[in-house]
């Protein structure tokens, strides 16, 4: 008892008796205890770009589909293009609700319901035999699926889990995207040309249910589930208490933001974005790669390049945005991507050379760079809700992809060919570079952030 009582009032306490183990009433022990080597949120990010990666399997099917469907079913590239462009339309447009679900029901739950719903919608279209019901599967069911796992997941998690490394986090997990595509388009186009495109349907639904156990098993919804302060935090953050009302919150954030010019600086610059990526290269590349003599799968292999390049890209954005002002990293990734569209047009041929290498390089690089600083800015002007307001904004971005996808399948259907639309959009992007050194520094109060 005495001894107890005497370490306890030590300011500095005893050493340890040699050979004797330590006295259990000792209220401080001598040794200091182990700090853990790796924090747990490292772990639920990693868990997120698996979950993510699997997500964006389905991500990399359009621009391969677009050729086969129309040789066996008939229907014209516009019409195919308007699944697409469904597709991408409720992929940005389900982000805003989806960050708000999360808020009420927590992240395991959505983000394991959309992969099975991704599952439904892919695996369902190889029973389909109408153009409805491409755009039901394709468009409807997989868009709301990978619309809940969209960039407002990764938001979300980052502004949970982390205080520290936010950039360099957000970057990682905007990778993972591109990663997906890297793994699946070279098998995927193999599928395609060595079989049919109904196995590789098949193969996407697999990979979204394969992800599941991981996210049911694994993904923590907040720090405090598991006793941690977020990384990089000086305090302990209580878990905040579900959300009602997830859609009403989401719309009373966006009638909120929209009072703000950031806003719409910062949804017009990331249309253009989703424009010249997913709506113009990942759906249009391949099948303008093909009218020019190139093999599906050496076109199909030159997309999962950018993939490669993009997941280098924009990790090191993310690093920049930790570091730089994210208006002027804005200006200079939208004005090199305006640059190098114009010179596509002159380097699609029945081979891969060199010039084509480097632009599939430098495009890659550029591909998603720009979510790290958009997503800092978002942060920046709307505090609490920049997760909501940036499900918006990606919305805007989906929006775009979504009518460069239908615009595009027209446009080749009408002129024969997509130089208008490589020229339209590299103008595009010198607009984008413009609207994003106009934001404003000075960050605009959004009623009910503090």
């Amino acid at each position: 008892m005495s001894q107890t009582t005497d370490a306890a009032a030590s300011p500095v306490g005893r050493p340890e008796p040699t050979g004797r183990p330590e006295p259990t009433g000792r209220s401080k022990p001598t040794r200091p205890r182990r700090r853990a080597r790796v924090h747990r949120a490292w772990w639920v990010a990693a868990v997120t770009f698996v979950t993510i990666i699997g997500a964006a399997a389905f991500r990399s099917l359009p621009g391969i589909l677009i050729d086969p469907l129309h040789q066996e079913f008939g229907w014209s590239r516009g019409t195919i293009g308007a699944a697409v462009s469904v597709n991408l339309a409720l992929y940005g447009l389900t982000a805003p609700f989806a960050a708000a679900l999360m808020d009420r029901f927590g992240i395991r739950r959505v983000v394991a319901v959309a992969l099975m719903v991704i599952a439904l919608g892919s695996g369902a279209t190889v029973w389909m035999d109408s153009a409805w019901q491409l755009i039901l599967c394709w468009g409807l069911l997989v868009g709301l699926g990978s619309g809940s796992m969209a960039l407002a997941f990764a938001a979300t998690v980052t502004n949970r889990w982390f205080t520290e490394r936010r950039g360099l986090v957000t970057g990682v997990l905007t990778a993972a995207s591109a990663s997906g595509q890297l793994i699946f388009l070279p098998l995927l186009s193999w599928i395609v040309e060595t079989y049919d495109w109904r196995p590789a349907a098949v193969t996407v639904a697999l990979a979204a249910l394969a992800v599941v156990p991981f996210v049911w098993l694994l993904l923590h919804d907040h720090p405090a589930d598991v006793g941690q302060k977020p990384y990089g935090a000086e305090e302990f953050v209580p878990k905040p208490a579900p959300v009602p009302g997830a859609a009403r919150r989401a719309l009373t954030v966006l009638f909120s933001a929209v009072r703000t010019g950031p806003f719409w600086l910062l949804a017009g610059s990331f249309a253009i974005c989703g424009a010249s990526t997913n709506g113009l290269i990942q759906t249009h590349f391949v099948p303008a790669a093909h009218d020019h003599g190139m093999p599906l799968t050496a076109a199909a292999s030159l997309l999962a390049v950018i993939g490669v390049f993009d997941v280098a890209g924009t990790i090191a954005s993310g690093w920049f945005t930790d570091r730089f002002e994210p208006r002027r990293l804005l200006a200079v990734y939208y004005a090199l991507r305006g640059v190098s569209l114009l010179f596509l047009p002159m380097l699609l041929a029945p081979s891969v050379h060199p010039p084509m290498i480097f632009f599939i390089v430098f495009y890659g690089l550029d591909w998603v760079a720009t979510v790290p600083p958009t997503l800092a800015l978002c942060r920046e002007h709307y505090g609490e809700d920049s997760a909501i307001v940036f499900g918006w904004v990606l919305a805007s971005h989906q929006v775009g992809a979504a009518l460069v996808a239908f615009l595009g399948g027209l446009a080749r259907d009408r002129f024969g060919s997509y130089d208008v639309v490589w020229i339209a959009s590299g103008a595009l992007c010198a607009a984008a570079a413009l609207m994003a050194l106009v934001i404003r520094r000075r960050p605009t109060p959004v009623a009910g952030v503090a």
